[in-house]
């Protein structure tokens, strides 16, 4: 093999051919989504789940912070926490989620407590925060590259919702348009990070792996939301647990 390290135009390169192959915004159920299909079950199921992950975000973000011994690094990191908990009340992104949620015609207390997480998506999202607990902290960013490619995908998003998915108040949407330029401001600083620190090509090939990995895990939540609402689609009975 060869172990030469990759330069930083081909370690991108192998980092964007991950997410072009196997970034979510190509399952199933995003294509449902995405192309009005979905019923308010259905949409409410994958809302509640979702506000799993959100939650869980700010918390492996100081999992990365607390493996890193880099006072500049960890000072580009934080804004991180901040964006999604905010500094009071309702603001940041879990916020925004709820109130998504709220009008979707959820209850709050049910999304805080996680009252329709299914088994699949708990699983997924709890194995993330360990990964990032127990990775070095480079891998660990590395996980976070998908925002790469969550620019295309929140635009796409927003623009079913508005079309396909009215009787959501509009006040809902407020995540998806934030994320919009969010994401991109996110993924320059996760991306110059990785081709800082991850310097040797065995970082580098770990990296890719990395992102293949949460690749995965974002497609394997959608598979078991996916089944969970397949009782609400034409022709399908909905599992029992």
């Amino acid at each position: 093999m060869n172990n030469q390290r990759w330069n930083r135009t081909t370690f991108t390169a192998k980092l964007r051919k991950v997410g072009a192959s196997a970034y979510h915004d190509k399952h199933p159920f995003h294509a449902l989504m995405n192309s009005g299909e979905l019923g308010r079950e259905a949409l409410r199921t994958w809302v509640a789940n979702r506000f799993y992950y959100q939650l869980s975000i700010p918390i492996k973000d100081a999992a990365i912070l607390s493996n890193c011994p880099l006072r500049e690094v960890r000072r580009l990191w934080l804004h991180r926490i901040v964006d999604h908990d905010g500094t009071k009340d309702d603001e940041g992104g879990i916020g925004a989620w709820l109130r998504l949620g709220e009008a979707c015609g959820l209850a709050r207390t049910d999304l805080l407590e996680g009252r329709q997480v299914v088994p699949g998506v708990r699983f997924a999202v709890d194995a993330y925060v360990n990964f990032a607990r127990s990775k070095p902290w480079p891998i660990a960013i590395a996980s976070s590259l998908t925002e790469l490619f969550a620019p295309d995908l929140m635009a796409s998003r927003l623009e079913a919702f508005e079309r396909y998915y009215r009787w959501i108040e509009p006040r809902g949407l407020e995540y998806f348009r934030s994320r919009l330029t969010q994401a991109r401001r996110d993924s320059g600083e996760a991306l110059e990070l990785t081709l800082t620190y991850c310097g040797t090509r065995e970082l580098q090939v770990e990296a890719v792996r990395t992102l293949q990995f949460k690749c995965d895990l974002l497609w394997a939540m959608l598979d078991a939301i996916h089944l969970e609402t397949l009782g609400t689609l034409k022709g399908f009975k909905r599992l029992k647990r």
